[in-house]
C-alpha cells in the first residue's frame, strides 16, 4: 500500500509542462466538450438507437457521435497525441501525451432519461494525469482542474469557482457515496462495504461522475465504485486530486487500470480503506 500522500502542493507536484502547455490542453478540452453538450442535448429524451456491445454494456448513438467528433478535434489540433476511449479503443498508444475519452459517463441514465450523465475528458503526459474536464450539459454544470491550477467548477451562467474537498476528518460525520451497491458487494473485493455503510453518517449510491464532483466540492467524503474503465476514473482523479483529496484503487495504489476506486479527502482515506478490507463475516 502506497504511503499517505495528497493535497494540492503534491498535486501541483505532479504537473509535467509549463502552465501555458497545460492550460492549453484544457481549453481544448472545454472546446470539445462544448461540442459534446450540443450533441448529447440534442438526443437526450428522444428516440435513440441502442445497441448491445459484447460486454454487456449499452451504447448509443450519442455516445459513438461525440466521441468521433472529440477524437477529430483532438488529432486536427495535435496529430501526435494518443487517444484512449470507450467506443474506438486505442489510438497511437505508445505516444508520450494521451487522451482518456468517456463520450457519455452514465449511459443507462441518458437511456432513461435521468440527467445525471456526461462526458469526461482528461490528458496525461508520460503515464502522470495532467488536466481534465467533466461536462453535465442536461445539469448545465462543468467542473475542471489542472495539475496546479486547483479544481474549478460553474454551474449555468454563474461566475466559475474554485472547489475543494471538506475537512470531516471522522467516519461518524462522513457522507459515504458509492457507485452499484450490489455490484461491489458481489466483486467479493470490499468485504467490509455493509460495515462501512453502517458506521457512515450517511450513505448514498450517487454514482458515475456525480459521485466524484459531489466529492471535489466538498458534499461528500468518500467515493467508492468497482468496474470503472480507465476513460471513467481519469479526469475525476484529476479533479479531486486538484481539490486536495486523494484517489487509489482498493490496494491503496494510484492505478487507472485495477478496475476498483476509493476517492476522498484525504483526511478519511485510510480509515475507510480500512473498513472496505475489513472483512466481518457478516451481511447488514
Amino acid at each position: 500500500m502506497t504511503r499517505d500522500v495528497y493535497g494540492r502542493e503534491w498535486s501541483a507536484g505532479l504537473r509535467l509542462g509549463s502552465e501555458a502547455e497545460l492550460d492549453g490542453w484544457l481549453e481544448l478540452a472545454m472546446a470539445a466538450c462544448d461540442e459534446a453538450d450540443a450533441i448529447a442535448r440534442d438526443h437526450f429524451r428522444r428516440d435513440l438507437q441502442i445497441e448491445t456491445k459484447p460486454d454487456r454494456t449499452f451504447v448509443t448513438q450519442a455516445d459513438t457521435a461525440i466521441e468521433r467528433r472529440i477524437r477529430e478535434r483532438i488529432t486536427a489540433a495535435h496529430p501526435d497525441h494518443g487517444l484512449v476511449g470507450e467506443e474506438y479503443g486505442t489510438q497511437a498508444g505508445d505516444a508520450s501525451v494521451r487522451w482518456y475519452i468517456d463520450p457519455i459517463d452514465g449511459t443507462h441514465n441518458f437511456m432513461r432519461g435521468v440527467p445525471l450523465f456526461g462526458t469526461l475528458l482528461a490528458v496525461e503526459r508520460d503515464g502522470e494525469l495532467q488536466a481534465a474536464v467533466l461536462s453535465a450539459p442536461a445539469l448545465a454544470q462543468r467542473w475542471w482542474a489542472r495539475r496546479g491550477g486547483g479544481a474549478w467548477a460553474r454551474d449555468r451562467d454563474e461566475p466559475e469557482r474554485r472547489i475543494h474537498v471538506s475537512g470531516v476528518a471522522s467516519l461518524v460525520d462522513a457522507q459515504v457515496l458509492y457507485g452499484g451497491g450490489r455490484d461491489i458487494v458481489a466483486s467479493g473485493k470490499a468485504p467490509g462495504f455493509e460495515g462501512l455503510l453502517r458506521e457512515a453518517w450517511r450513505e448514498r449510491g450517487f454514482g458515475d461522475f456525480w459521485g466524484y464532483a459531489l466529492l471535489a466540492e466538498g458534499a461528500a467524503e468518500a467515493m467508492v465504485e468497482v468496474g470503472l474503465w480507465p476513460w471513467d476514473a481519469a479526469a475525476p482523479t484529476v479533479l479531486i486530486e486538484e481539490a486536495g483529496g486523494r484517489v487509489t484503487d482498493f490496494e491503496g495504489r494510484r492505478a487507472l487500470d485495477s478496475r476498483t476506486i476509493l476517492a476522498s479527502n484525504g483526511l478519511l482515506h485510510t480509515t475507510v480503506l480500512d473498513r472496505l478490507l475489513r472483512d466481518e463475516g457478516e451481511g447488514i
